[in-house]
């Protein structure tokens, strides 16, 4: 929703322009801010480029399962994580959509689109380097993954700044822990490097909304318990995302639990959201209704930790049973 000079409209989309133009001087202060703490990297120095070898088109050899360095858990995750960061375009056509391509808000999509684009690159030539994926079946999944795209919905450009706070946390949070899960000292600096991108632009989104909270804290707190309660990965609508999810849960890479701890509690602190006192009728509500959801988060993720950890137990037990 791009706002014509001297005009803002009226009513709901009113209220949404307003906010945008309202909160560009914020957008300036952090990109200012990002930019200055915003270290640049090279995708190519996190690639082994010494381990790679021509495949049988060029006269080597095609990929075989025995060529990966990754157990399936690992592979998993990884082809999950390139796989999101390959809707970029989908994703620049939402923000650009949203927050329009001129002034603060439109250099903000510019640099966001530029940094994003380094991760894909940089797992794409890991991986296939490496070999720690079927290159064929990765570009079948990239095409298919593409050509659906991405589309937020109907989402209000605050609600797309609020689930974007999320939402680069979340991915931060993958990253990370994937990283680990691989076993390769490479692949996780790699993740971590990501991952800081991330936290970057997670900050930035952040900060927004702790200044759209000061402007309009009903329609802000709407937004907030809107995002949470209908959160969802970017990469949702990939091919097998909600099989390889609960693979990614079970062995503690992103699951419930990380969510409700490492994501949405830090995020609503910072927000001070259980502590304000500038709200009216419909923001209590909305409060209301969000704390309620944040409970029942918590007990479905105490849930699935417990019984993650007895489908352990039990594995360990006829493991050793076994080995006896």
């Amino acid at each position: 929703m791009t706002v014509q000079a001297g005009r803002i409209p009226s009513g709901a989309e009113g209220v949404q322009a307003r906010l945008l133009h309202e909160l560009e001087p914020t957008v300036e202060a952090n990109l200012e801010r990002h930019l200055a703490v915003a270290k640049p990297w090279m995708p190519h120095d996190y690639v082994p480029w010494g381990r790679g070898r021509d495949f049988a088109f060029l006269g080597g050899e095609d990929w075989r399962p025995e060529d990966s360095p990754l157990d399936p858990v690992a592979k998993t995750a990884m082809i999950v994580n390139l796989l999101t960061e390959d809707n970029l375009p989908s994703y620049h056509r939402e923000i650009a959509t949203q927050f329009g391509r001129d002034g603060a808000w439109g250099q903000w999509v510019g640099q966001w689109t530029a940094e994003e684009g380094r991760h894909g690159i940089a797992l794409r030539d890991y991986l296939v380097v490496t070999r720690g994926v079927d290159p064929v079946k990765l570009e079948g999944l990239r095409m298919e993954h593409m050509a659906a795209g991405y589309d937020s919905g109907d989402k209000t450009p605050l609600q797309a700044v609020v689930y974007v706070s999320f939402q680069e946390l979340a991915t931060r949070v993958s990253h990370r822990n994937t990283g680990k899960a691989t076993g390769c000292p490479l692949a996780e600096q790699l993740l971590a490097r990501i991952a800081l991108d991330e936290n970057l632009h997670m900050v930035f989104y952040r900060n927004l909304v702790a200044a759209a909270f000061e402007i309009a804290p009903d329609e802000t707190m709407a937004a907030v318990r809107d995002e949470v309660v209908g959160f969802k990965m970017p990469g949702a609508n990939m091919p097998d995302f909600t099989r390889n999810s609960v693979t990614i849960a079970k062995a503690g890479i992103y699951d419930l639990r990380l969510h409700h701890d490492a994501v949405v509690q830090p995020v609503l602190k910072f927000w001070r959201v259980f502590d304000r006192d500038d709200l009216g009728a419909a923001g209590e509500q909305a409060r209301e209704e969000l704390a309620a959801f944040v409970s029942g988060l918590d007990e479905q993720a105490s849930r699935f930790v417990e019984q993650r950890e007895r489908l352990r137990a039990r594995a360990e037990a006829r493991a050793g049973q076994r080995s006896a």
